[in-house]
């Protein structure tokens, strides 16, 4: 059983349990040297879309999910990962119990652009469902955004 890290709207629970009914949930951690970003405002429906890159001084909170294959490959589908849009790679994830290997998905495009409104809304809210710290939430919601109805 492989282990995925959700740092974006798959960080809510409920979210997950209804994309991958077979993987539980494992825990909370931290990705250390990571930052959360933007990116590929070109290729999202509504502006740029998540994805972390790498950045010593930073971190992201993550929620770990103990992923069944049959419900990898569904994952896959959601997250556009066959179209090229985002890619697998491995991590090391900093949990209460020691560092955690892991999985997560990587945009295959440039950082820049900003995440819609609404996009950012719902990451904000999962990381709240997740049990994120008040301060990493209140810094999402505090993110510069696009408006709705902006022209890319």
């Amino acid at each position: 059983m492989a282990v995925y890290a959700a740092y974006g709207s798959n960080l809510d629970p409920a979210q997950m349990h209804e994309r991958c009914p077979h993987s539980p949930c494992r825990g909370q951690g931290w990705l250390e040297g990571w930052r959360l970003t933007f990116g590929g405002e070109e290729l999202g429906w509504e502006g740029a879309l998540a994805t972390v890159v790498e950045h010593p001084a930073s971190r992201v909170f993550v929620m770990l999910y103990d992923i069944e294959t049959y419900d990898e490959a569904t994952l896959d589908e959601i997250e556009f990962a066959a179209t090229g849009l985002y890619r697998k790679i491995r991590v090391r994830v900093q949990t209460l119990d020691g560092v955690q290997l892991a999985w997560l998905y990587v945009l295959a495009g440039y950082e820049g652009g900003l995440p819609s409104a609404r996009y950012l809304g719902v990451m904000a809210d999962a990381a709240e469902r997740a049990g994120a710290p008040d301060d990493y939430v209140a810094e999402l919601r505090a993110r510069p955004c696009r408006s709705v109805g902006e022209d890319h």
